[in-house]
């Protein structure tokens, strides 16, 4: 990207944080958040219906076309076909620039839009979409007292909501095109990252930043220029999953793009992010519930490429549930992980649903490396079935909610080799902020020293999977890549020579002391 337009791009992200902060006021920006990305995604599919069915009209030899001017009644015409390729359909009326232009005048403006958003999840009912629009809305309640005390302030804090975000320049001067498309998306990952950043703990579950989200997916295809399709296990917002759309392009992720997530308002984000990036609902599939207990996408086929940062050691289920010791994903390594500690129940559920090409690349908690009891009969199982191709030591403090240097594990089922690579990325960083960031430049010396698979002095080290049981199958990357002494090295003949100077200059001024001392006593006599 040239200067000009990075510029552009960060004054846009400023424009954007401000008045997302100025909407707010007294309420929490984390509990706030659901208004405004609700709401651009209410502008975005309402753009983005008019564009497509404008530009199908005027194909069709009707060049004066406007189906925002057109009324309800004319606009049914096209609903079920529409519903066949796009999942919704908004009739004219209640498209966002029309309803933003009749806000102000609006005294029952809340309703107004809570019909509106159930309309729009309506138009999906009994289609193929269906389960990708349900509920798609819910977190963005416009009858909330986090709105205002009365009816009258909550619409004049919806009023001017619509107006600021229509108001933002993400169309081209009206238009809708791919590149409005990037900046839809654009600024709704802006918006998550800063929410995150700025909400602690609880916004950092939900958010990977954008430099290790593409690391993984990076390292998760090198080799191929298409996958068949990409998974998430605890998919958050999607931003892990929607980094192939920027590291191979929407072609390349053949089937599209799969994720399952817990957190119920973090499901509706994911979904609406799809949305934004151009993912068409026939291209993606996020369920919501507990991947460890009640996953979704039992009989699809396997995924060529998954990545995750899956909650760190949350408490499930564990050998509580008899069931679980028995179910295909988890019994293979003859223990469950334990019932505090989910880490490596998400790694071993990861493996089952990995294809024999592919390959996972997980964020993980760094007790799961070396702690004892199960979690060690797991990773034995790990070693000794030559399933793990990498472990990489990323730097602390990375991401939102939590300080901790974290690590990578990198799953395959075909390898080339019986050994595992260790990686010490701990120092790849610079500081930005409050945080540490990953700069390309660290990403490309990690994945280079991925692909290499070798001996780099203090930085990788590729070791035989019978040394990693020998050494108890503690998988920590400071075993095994010996860190870099930056100790100086000490001229023991130059030090006793300043150690002499220092003596001699030290009697010397002992001597003269002594003198003065000597004539102040005689003086005195």
């Amino acid at each position: 990207m040239n200067n000009t337009k990075e510029i552009e791009r960060a004054e846009l992200h400023k424009t954007i944080w401000r008045i997302a902060n100025d909407l707010r006021g007294s309420v929490d920006g984390w509990d706030f958040k659901s208004y405004v990305l609700g709401m651009l995604f209410y502008r975005f599919i309402s753009e983005n219906l008019t564009c497509y069915l404008n530009v199908q009209e005027r194909k069709a030899g009707n060049p004066n076309f406007d189906y925002a001017c057109l009324s309800d009644d004319d606009a049914e015409f096209g609903r079920a076909e529409t519903v066949r390729e796009k999942g919704f359909y908004i009739l004219p009326s209640d498209l966002f620039g029309n309803v933003r232009a009749r806000a102000r005048h609006d005294a029952n403006l809340n309703e107004t839009l809570s019909r509106v958003f159930a309309d729009i999840e309506g138009s999906a009912v009994n289609a193929d979409s269906e389960d990708d629009f349900k509920g798609l809305f819910d977190d963005l309640d416009v009858n909330s007292s986090k709105l205002g005390p009365t009816v009258a302030k909550r619409n004049e804090k919806l009023v001017k909501l619509l107006e600021a975000i229509g108001d933002l320049p993400l169309s081209n001067g009206g238009g809708f095109s791919g590149n409005t498309i990037d900046l839809f998306g654009d600024a709704y990952e802006y918006l998550m990252q800063m929410y995150a950043s700025t909400a602690g703990k609880s916004g950092g579950e939900f958010y990977t930043p954008q430099e290790v989200s593409e690391l993984l997916a990076r390292i998760t295809v090198v080799g191929k220029i298409a996958v068949n399709k990409v998974y998430d296990p605890a998919c958050g917002s999607g931003s892990l999953l929607l980094k192939f759309v920027k590291v191979l392009g929407h072609d390349k992720v053949r089937q599209g793009f799969f994720g399952q997530e817990i957190n119920l308002t973090t499901y509706n984000l994911c979904r609406i992010n799809m949305f934004l990036h151009d993912v068409n609902f026939e291209k993606f599939d996020i369920a919501h519930g507990d991947t460890l207990t009640d996953p979704a996408h039992w009989d699809d086929e396997p995924f060529e490429a998954i990545v995750s940062n899956p909650p760190y050691s949350i408490k499930w289920d564990g050998d509580a549930n008899p069931l679980l010791i028995n179910d295909p994903r988890y019994a293979p390594a003859g223990v469950l992980a334990p019932k505090s500690k989910a880490d490596l129940a998400f790694t071993m559920h990861i493996l089952s649903w990995l294809a024999v090409n592919g390959t996972a690349a997980i964020v993980e908690f760094p007790g799961v490396l070396y702690r004892g009891g199960a979690e060690q009969k797991i990773r034995q199982y790990l070693i000794d079935n030559n399933y793990i191709e990498a472990v990489i030591q990323l730097p602390p403090d990375l991401f939102f909610g939590t300080t901790i240097a974290t690590c990578v594990i990198v799953l395959k089922k075909s390898k080339h080799d019986n050994a595992t690579l260790f990686i010490d990325a701990g120092g790849a960083c610079v500081r930005s902020g409050n945080k540490n960031k990953l700069l390309p430049e660290h990403q490309q010396k990690i994945l280079d020293a991925y692909i290499a698979r070798k001996d780099i002095d203090h930085f990788a080290h590729l070791v035989d999977n019978s040394d990693i049981a020998a050494n108890g199958y503690n998988i920590a990357v400071s075993s095994y890549v010996e860190q870099q002494d930056t100790r100086e090295t000490v001229n023991i003949t130059a030090l006793n020579a300043d150690i002499a100077r220092i003596v001699a200059r030290q009697a010397e001024l002992r001597r003269q002391i002594d003198a003065i001392v000597a004539d102040l006593e005689g003086d005195a006599v």
